[in-house]
């Protein structure tokens, strides 16, 4: 588990804003998501198209992953994103409003036509009803290799939108969805990133949320603002106690003695061998933090 990729915070940048470009070269988020739609005016769409993409070109992010947000194929601004992005080479393409897997296929298709490098993956927005019905056709459409998918990112603010929900602590209303998306993220080997917490200036509301989606079993939370970077990392970081349980998991199943038991007491705690490939994960996650050194 080397490869092992950091997305515990994952911040949104408006391509149309210069300075926030340049100084997500100093946050300590593990993913940039350099956004061409929601967050740029029409006006503002051509200039921030330039801009991220110069950005991307410049580098200097150093082991933050980038990824452009671009605008959906059928918009006045698509194609044209699509077609920047490709040349900028980020490590990845957010696709928005992906609905059905004929997105993702129609998606291959240009990117195989514009020769887009092997390296750039794509990620697909959940945000509307319909993908939330279809997430299981959506997510198998990773087994074509041409899709490039990776990793999904709910969009909770359209799907409350599209559907009347109302946000509220806890997010009891969605909860059925958070779960239906990651099911099928998990199914098919995917990354799954939760949605923004939309109150920046509430600290402890978006502490919370993040404790939330860790526990439901996200990779990360979207942010919307710099404040909330540390939250998400420290939330999404095993403890010190998990590691060291962790640990001592692996320890007891490699000792001779245990190598035919199905299940060991360690602690006053019965632990069976499915258990060490989440241990091997929780030391793994706790290494490549330590690496990244944040």
């Amino acid at each position: 588990m080397t490869d092992l990729r950091l997305r515990r915070s994952v911040l949104y940048m408006p391509g149309s804003n210069q300075r926030a470009l340049e100084k997500a070269r100093t946050l300590a988020a593990d993913a940039l998501i350099l956004d061409l739609e929601d967050a740029v005016a029409p006006d503002a769409k051509d200039t921030a198209r330039e801009q991220v993409c110069a950005a991307v070109r410049q580098g200097g992010y150093g082991e933050r992953e980038l990824i452009i947000r671009v605008n959906a194929p059928q918009t006045p601004w698509g194609e044209a994103d699509l077609r920047a992005a490709v040349e900028a080479k980020p490590d990845a393409i957010l696709m928005p409003k992906v609905s059905s897997p004929a997105v993702l296929e129609n998606i291959a298709d240009r990117l195989e036509a514009l020769d887009a490098a092997p390296g750039i993956k794509v990620w697909a927005m959940i945000e509307t009803p319909a993908a939330i019905l279809n997430i299981q056709s959506i997510a198998a459409a990773r087994r074509n290799p041409g899709t490039r998918l990776t990793c999904f990112v709910l969009g909770t603010n359209d799907l409350a939108k599209d559907t009347w929900t109302q946000i509220v602590p806890g997010r009891a209303p969605m909860m059925p969805w958070l779960m239906t998306a990651l099911a099928g993220a998990r199914a098919e080997g995917l990354t799954i990133l939760d949605g923004v917490y939309n109150n920046f200036s509430d600290v402890e509301g978006c502490r919370e949320e993040c404790r939330q989606a860790r526990i439901l079993g996200f990779d990360g939370k979207t942010l919307i603002h710099p404040s909330q970077v540390e939250l998400a990392n420290t939330a999404f970081a095993p403890t010190e106690d998990e590691v060291a349980v962790a640990r001592s998991v692996i320890e007891a199943f490699d000792r001779p003695e245990n190598a035919k038991r199905g299940a060991i007491q360690i602690n006053g705690r019965m632990f069976e061998r499915q258990h060490i490939g989440m241990a091997r994960r929780a030391v793994a996650w706790a290494e490549a933090i330590a690496a990244r050194g944040q």
